[in-house]
């Protein structure tokens, strides 16, 4: 493959709901460019870009790419999934295009993954088209389809093409901008131009002066033109369309039957000659990563190299592959480069474009392209490779945080070792998940975006690193604490026939503000205790920390006072003073009035108004409060507090509850105290947990 100009480039991120043939367009595209010499099957497994064995007769759950050339230009083509528990490899491929592609079923219009898709790009403000796929399907409907996305995508959805027929009649297009019909050929999904049917002239009237209003109103000039002229001309009218699309001002739409190959020329036409690259977008920004000033690098060969790692994937046999943007400057394989992010060297080995699992070596990556990068040693996802003479640090990838936690657990005693290897692994590898050791409750936790993205990655953690696991519902970490005061003795004394053992102590234990934690103080007057044994009587309490008196949880905030006590010249040691510490510790926590606490989670909540209701009942029944409400755009988003051990499951229910449409975020607010019924609830959970873990 020829290098090309900035101007040249093409990259394009298709997105959309799950089915509607995001990967099966790509497909299309690459037999029509002679990439691949036929279409391969989602349901066999034969796609070039679902080249995973977890892809594979499934559904993408991965971001790919496939480099093609058309029309002069090199167009990279960013596959990304559309189920929602895979949103993290959205987010990688939106924020490495340049433009985004809505894949939208002929038969089944705008859906819920058109409508958060598009809000991603919305939010990254990305310049975006459509093209409304299946067009052969039975149920196909290409006005209802386009009016779908007019009214849950965006008003702003242009006709760039009517279709001719629909089903098993789908023929052809009329092109709206070049004044043409295209009849496909039934066995090739070859177009050939001609005249537009008669049928088709009002329509294509119609849809001509929508388009060119639309064109019009991209800059001053053409709107001037259009007003003295009542039209543009055609030289103008392109001009104009792509100046709406690159501003945001118009989203052009395609009609096309991927599985028959019809349309995917034409489709590489308006990508190829209507959609904005690199030049049309301009500078992107960084900042200096010492002094964090802003920075603009141009997208052009000759400036000084920025480069993006984009995402980071782990394939057997090859290792960590690193997906690299370059958005200025050059990128040369065999030349060392400065890692911002790591603040070190890193040696570039090899690069490649890629299709799917198929890489081609190229010695050079320039500005506006996108490939493949091996054997990199000092280099992760959202690291900044450039010069060191002009270092920069570029926007990195904004992951969606994890919604939904589980613990993972070894079926086998003995490889928890392996285990830990393995998730440190996935974490690299995927920035949506997350893991961390518990110590209140003793278990490993693992975060991500849903059941299914977790499913997933503990099989590749059981076939990469042969470990089976277990996945469960997590403990909660609760707390105890105290509410009232107490004031008691512990008292040491053991005779074994020589030297015994002696400890006596009086404490008074009080409550500390929330986050007050322990505290001890030694008001110990005429050495009743002598000093030496004080910090053991401290050490006894610390030790009986973990486990309270009501369900074995940690206590905290509160204050031991150690004020008298007594000794004896021949049995007191350190050990008893230990032990006495910790017998009158329990015993003013049974006198105290122990209380548990539970943490609670600040919890925002994204949903169309349509399901507040639902959805304000639902987070009530949880023992949620409600803090605050408001409207963004047609969103309507919930602020609340509410319990963990109630919120466990909610990114599921979420999604049940309002078809998909919801979304939520969440982090730790604070530690409350836990209501009575919960609280004998909890109690006796504990206790059954405590003799099951005995019996193992």
């Amino acid at each position: 493959m020829k290098q090309y100009q900035p101007e040249a480039h093409r990259n394009v991120t298709l997105i959309g709901h799950g089915g509607a043939g995001k990967t099966t367009v790509v497909e299309a595209l690459l037999v029509t460019t002679k990439v691949i010499p036929r279409m391969g099957s989602i349901l066999e497994g034969t796609t070039a870009l679902d080249y995973l064995e977890d892809e594979q007769k499934k559904h993408s759950v991965a971001l790919s790419m496939a480099a093609i050339e058309h029309g002069g230009k090199k167009l990279n083509l960013l596959d990304t999934p559309g189920f929602a528990d895979f949103s993290g490899e959205v987010a990688s491929g939106l924020h490495a295009g340049d433009a985004a592609l809505l894949v939208v079923a002929a038969d089944s219009g705008a859906e819920v993954g058109s409508e958060l898709t598009w809000a991603q790009a919305r939010t990254l403000g990305m310049p975006r088209a459509i093209v409304i796929n299946g067009m052969d399907k039975e149920q196909a409907d290409g006005a209802a389809a386009l009016a779908s996305v007019r009214e849950k995508v965006s008003p702003k959805a242009v006709a760039m093409q009517i279709p001719m027929g629909s089903g098993e009649d789908f023929c052809g297009v009329v092109d709206v901008i070049r004044n043409q019909a295209v009849t496909f050929d039934g066995n090739t999904g070859k177009g050939v131009k001609g005249e537009v049917p008669a049928e088709f002239a009002d329509a294509l009237e119609q849809a001509r002066a929508d388009l060119m209003e639309n064109a019009a109103e991209s800059s001053e000039e053409l709107m001037n033109k259009y007003f003295d002229e009542g039209e543009l001309s055609q030289e103008d009218l392109v001009r104009g369309v792509h100046e709406g699309i690159a501003q945001g001002d118009l989203y052009p739409v395609f009609y096309m039957s991927a599985i028959r190959n019809q349309g995917s020329a034409q489709l590489l036409d308006g990508i190829a000659d209507l959609l904005p690259g690199c030049t049309d977008i301009g500078a992107v920004e960084g900042v200096h990563p010492e002094t964090d000033e802003k920075e603009l690098r141009e997208p052009s060969p000759d400036a000084p190299l920025s480069a993006l790692v984009f995402k980071t994937a782990i394939e057997p046999h090859v290792g960590e592959v690193y997906f690299v943007k370059v958005y200025s400057g050059v990128l040369t394989a065999g030349a060392e480069v400065y890692n911002s992010g790591q603040d070190r060297a890193e040696k570039i080995a090899q690069l490649y474009h890629v299709v799917g699992k198929t890489r081609t070596d190229t010695g050079t990556l320039s500005a506006g392209d996108i490939g493949i990068a091996v054997k990199l040693k000092n280099s992760r996802t959202n690291d900044t490779l450039c010069d060191r003479s002009a270092p920069v640090k570029l926007t990195p990838v904004k992951f969606p945080e994890p919604i939904i936690d589980f613990s993972v657990s070894a079926r086998t005693k003995g490889e928890e070792d392996k285990i830990s290897t393995g998730l440190a692994r996935l974490a690299q590898e995927d920035s949506t998940f997350a893991y961390h050791f518990e110590d209140e409750t003793r278990q490993t936790v693992v975060s991500g975006m849903g059941e299914a993205h977790l499913d997933l990655l503990m099989k590749r953690l059981t076939a990469r690193f042969h470990v089976e696991v277990d996945l469960e519902t997590p403990r909660i970490p609760y707390r105890e604490t105290v509410r009232g005061k107490a004031d008691v003795q512990g008292r040491h004394k053991k005779q074994t026939g020589g030297r015994g053992q002696f400890g006596d102590v009086y404490i008074r234990l009080e409550p500390l503000p929330s986050g007050g934690g322990f505290v001890f103080e030694d008001e110990i007057v005429g050495g009743v205790v002598p000093g030496r044994f004080i910090p053991a009587v401290e050490k006894g309490i610390r030790e009986s920390l973990s486990e309270g008196t009501l369900a074995g949880y940690p206590v905290v905030d509160f204050k031991v006072t150690l004020y008298d006590g007594s000794y004896h010249a021949v049995d007191s040691s350190e050990a008893a003073f230990k032990v006495a510490g910790s017998l009158a510790f329990k015993k003013a926590l049974a006198e105290a009035q122990s209380v548990l606490l539970e943490p609670h989670w600040i919890i925002v909540v994204m949903i169309p108004k349509d399901y507040m209701g639902d959805v304000m009942g639902d987070l009530s029944s949880r023992r949620c409060r409600i803090s605050g409400m408001e409207a963004v755009g047609e969103m309507q988003v919930i602020n609340a507090t509410g319990p963990r051990a109630e919120l466990q499951r909610y990114a599921t229910d979420l999604r049940a509850m309002t078809q998909g449409r919801g979304t939520h975020s969440r982090s730790f607010s604070h530690y409350e105290e836990v209501p009575r019924d919960q609280k004998e609830r909890i109690i006796a959970d504990s206790l059954k947990l405590t003799e099951e873990e005995v019996k193992k």
